[in-house]
């Protein structure tokens, strides 16, 4: 059972990607290095302290489960990028979701959400389940963002280092 400290932190960083992440990519955002990199590399780095954290119970089923996440979330990340619109403004790239967006962004979620029961129905869930949401979602954002990049450099679009001042809003 997760403590309600760890239970405030998901709500959180739920809530932070949500306004950060699909909020962001449906209203449309201008894209940069940092946002880019900033947001998958503090959840990748906060979840893989509390995976570490779980990691010594962990039976290998788990581990497995959360390698079947990992796999599958990424996957999803990279469907995610190839739905965005990437166009040139204001000196860098603006990227646009669409609803194929948001559906993959719920899917996203409700893989998480299924393969958390499917544990739980096997008996294979453990702390290490939900210790690595964090994780789990940081390499999905990591995954979709490196795609993005990618799109960004074969279209040679422009990506600035930082976003104007008047524009980062």
């Amino acid at each position: 059972m997760p403590s309600a400290a760890n239970v405030l932190l998901y709500a959180v960083i739920a809530a932070y990607v949500l306004y950060k992440v699909v909020y962001k990519q449906v209203r449309g955002t201008l894209l940069d290095r940092k946002t880019l990199v900033v947001m998958p590399l503090i959840l990748v780095a906060v979840g893989a302290y509390l995976t570490a954290k779980a990691l010594p119970g962990a039976s290998a089923a788990e581990l497995g489960l959360l390698g079947a996440d990992l796999v599958v979330l990424a996957g999803l990340g990279v469907l995610r990028s190839t739905t965005t619109t990437l166009t040139e403004r204001d000196g860098t790239t603006f990227q646009k979701g669409s609803a194929v967006t948001v559906g993959l962004w719920l899917l996203t979620i409700a893989v998480r959400v299924g393969l958390v029961g499917l544990g739980t129905a096997l008996g294979v869930a453990g702390p290490l389940t939900t210790a690595s949401i964090a994780l789990t979602l940081g390499v999905s954002i990591a995954v979709q963002n490196a795609t993005t990049y990618s799109r960004v450099q074969r279209r040679g679009l422009p990506l600035a280092d930082r976003r104007p001042a008047a524009l980062s809003r």
